[in-house]
């Protein structure tokens, strides 16, 4: 009988739905010089993945020696479980942030990393980068960083509005983008399932996202119903990421990981799964944890 009212209450969306409690893939992870020179060490980082349950991630960071030195500690990874996939980062410096699509300089020091790899392997991917202005996604570096990943099969993360999009993806229209926040300027759930049709290859990362989750007449916080309909119609195409841009946000890595597992936990199974960890293994050919 228990059993039976559990039940009855989780179809009928009541509160009794338990957390996710499988494997996280960290799609959008930094970290920059002021978190590993700083306060959060090599070990304090790992410790925060491990007891998250986070088993792979992907790592770029400002500069990109915080993802080399994610990706040269072999044995710390591969005791606390957690597989790095390295990205190669715009920025040298927060001055590559506002200009780094029109100088050429970003363009070489891409090919120069991507030459070298890391001690985990090749980089998988390039990004985060951000255009504050759409209009910049057609600097010259922009459309030859995207015609570049393209070509060498490396993903994009990109944080950049919806406008920003289609430019990107006319450089290059079978590259892989991962849409940062899924828009961080908020567009419409109408608008980004429109853009997943458009684009086969382009996924949405869901940290930061404005509208993501509402509160209900109870007060709780919860998955929004337009949201969760996009889920289900798109399961392959998400990914949840902590976007440790500042280190306020390592404080709050464990919040924000349990905050993913909460809202996971309304949807299928399956569909939890695919968001949690089975859409970015696939993206990278990561093997079970």
């Amino acid at each position: 009988m228990k059993a039976l009212l559990v039940s009855l209450l989780l179809v009928s969306g009541g509160a009794l739905a338990a957390d996710y409690g499988g494997p996280l893939f960290d799609a959008h992870l930094h970290y920059n010089d002021e978190a590993w020179q700083g306060p959060h060490p090599l070990d304090d980082v790992l410790t925060r993945m491990q007891r998250n349950g986070v088993r792979a991630i992907i790592a770029n960071s400002r500069p990109n020696d915080g993802t080399k030195t994610l990706a040269a500690a072999r044995e710390q990874t591969r005791t606390a479980g957690v597989t790095v996939v390295p990205f190669i980062r715009l920025y040298r410096n927060r001055d590559d942030y506002s200009n780094w699509f029109r100088d050429e300089s970003i363009y070489t020091m891409v090919q120069q990393e991507h030459a070298r790899g890391t001690a985990a392997g090749p980089y998988r991917g390039i990004g985060e980068f951000h255009l504050y202005d759409s209009a910049n996604a057609n600097g010259p570096v922009a459309k030859k960083l995207m015609q570049y990943a393209q070509q060498h099969e490396l993903a994009v993360l990109a944080h950049v509005d919806d406008v920003a999009i289609d430019l990107l993806m006319a450089h290059a229209p079978n590259a892989r983008l991962i849409w940062a926040h899924t828009g961080i300027g908020g567009p419409s759930v109408a608008r980004v399932q429109a853009l997943l049709e458009k684009y086969p290859k382009l996924m949405g990362e869901l940290s930061y996202r404005p509208g993501l989750s509402c509160v209900d007449d109870r007060g709780q916080e919860r998955l929004c119903p337009d949201w969760r309909a996009l889920m289900l119609k798109f399961p392959d195409r998400f990914l949840i990421g902590s976007d440790t841009w500042v280190n306020q946000r390592w404080l709050y890595y464990d919040g924000l990981m349990q905050g993913y597992r909460r809202w996971l936990g309304e949807l299928p199974p399956d569909v939890a799964r695919r968001i949690a960890w089975d859409n970015g293994a696939r993206l990278f050919q990561l093997a079970p944890p």
